[in-house]
């Protein structure tokens, strides 16, 4: 029995190492762009060990670098980052050459396909959600980003926030850390200025108070999307309901009033500007004060 067991024991610790060995000399062919022994590494890999969580992601990211692709473009718009101004005949800008980020679909469909696996074999990876996020923000492909954030948030209320993360290490921040990063994905939509996203930064939001009620940040997300677009009732109905959780926040205190300003209900928003200058910070009570002024002009 001891001579099996002492039998079993070195195996996993060969597989170990060896997991280990195949993600560091892909990792060095990463760095050195060299994506001819990056397959190969995978593909040895892959008859070693073929559900090692790290191989996954390792595919993944081999694929998605594969499909990103840099090219020269032609624009009337000023692309971002260095560019050439293209003049014509009388030295008037007649458009801009720079660099364009293409993606090859059907080499990003077979990372996808991976990192679904993966998520598949390993739900609590968190990275791996995550990872899929980001390429799809890097694609501007805003519909599959919002849905992806939309099913780690349900499934967060499934693992009660336990997740792990690379190398199946323990991640260690918890309902907090995980709704800051949710928060930070919701910044990333609401900074491409296309209020077209409003309507996916509500679904998301109304995706985490479906699970988080208390999340202060997503009742003031939901109430951006209505005040951006008019329906101002709505948005003052969201921020009222932070109010009742957090009666004392003054920066919800402070968009409520500014929701009744837009709404043109004087009385209202300067109550909530004196709520405001009571219990807010130093520029929050100076704002708040100016507005006050200004209102009962």
């Amino acid at each position: 029995m001891n001579r099996i067991l002492g039998t079993l024991i070195a195996i996993l610790i060969s597989q170990i190492g060896s997991s280990q060995d195949y993600q560091s000399e892909f990792q060095k062919y990463c760095q050195t762009n060299d994506t001819i022994n990056q397959l190969k590494v995978l593909n040895e890999w892959n008859s070693a060990n073929p559900k090692d969580a790290e191989l996954y992601t390792s595919y993944f990211n081999y694929h998605f670098l594969k499909s990103k692709q840099e090219i020269l473009a032609m624009s009337t718009d000023q692309p971002n980052g260095e560019s050439l101004v293209l003049k014509d005949s009388l030295n008037q800008t007649a458009g801009f050459l720079g660099s364009k980020i293409h993606f090859d679909q059907t080499e990003l469909e077979k990372g996808v396909n991976k990192i679904d696996e993966g998520i598949k074999l390993y739900p609590n990876r968190l990275d791996m959600r995550f990872g899929k996020i980001f390429v799809f923000g890097e694609m501007s492909d805003w519909k599959n980003f919002t849905s992806e954030i939309k099913k780690t948030i349900e499934y967060s209320a499934t693992n009660n926030n336990n997740w792990t993360w690379t190398n199946n290490e323990k991640y260690d921040g918890g309902e907090k850390e995980f709704l800051l990063d949710i928060q930070n994905y919701q910044l990333q939509l609401y900074n491409t200025g296309n209020d077209d996203l409003l309507k996916n930064m509500r679904e998301i939001a109304n995706k985490v108070l479906k699970f988080y009620p208390n999340h202060i940040e997503s009742l003031s997300n939901l109430s951006i999307t209505y005040l951006i677009t008019g329906e101002y009732d709505k948005g003052i109905e969201a921020l009222l309901r932070a109010e009742k959780i957090s009666p004392k926040d003054y920066i919800v205190l402070g968009n409520i009033a500014q929701g009744y300003k837009l709404k043109g209900d004087k009385k209202k928003a300067i109550e909530y500007y004196e709520k405001t200058v009571k219990f807010g910070d130093e520029r929050a009570k100076e704002y708040a004060k100016q507005q006050i002024i200004e209102l009962k002009k």
